[in-house]
């Protein structure tokens, strides 16, 4: 049994009206001029992980790290936006921190009060 492709009738009659939902029009943009780069990134992510399913560590880390490049290469305007916005987020979640430890340390400090407070 052989892969074979199958064949795509030009001549579809739609009904009147008929409007293309998105998904179809990715399709079919899909089918005539395929994302070889997505593909790419996809299949070695994809390569890559298996292999450390699979306990090739060496090999597994080396393909993801690829793939992920690769992604890096394809969104850069992305990737520049997250990197000028971690530092915000980072002060963000430091002061979190530093208010949780401050919650802890009161709640610490009232518990040994109460506990006093019952000793007498």
């Amino acid at each position: 049994m052989g892969a074979s492709t199958i064949p795509q009738s030009e001549s579809v009659i739609e009904p009147e009206g008929y409007v293309e939902s998105r998904q179809e029009t990715r399709l079919k943009e899909a089918r005539m001029d395929p994302d070889w780069m997505r593909i790419g990134v996809g299949s070695t992510l994809l390569t890559g992980s298996l292999l450390l399913l699979t306990g090739k560590r060496k090999a597994g880390l080396v393909l993801t790290f690829a793939g992920t490049a690769l992604a890096i290469l394809e969104h850069q305007d992305l990737v520049s936006e997250w990197w000028n916005a971690l530092p915000r987020y980072l002060n963000d979640a430091q002061r979190m921190l530093d208010q949780a430890a401050n919650t802890v340390e009161d709640l610490t400090a009232k518990g040994e009060q109460v506990k006093s407070l019952f000793r007498r």
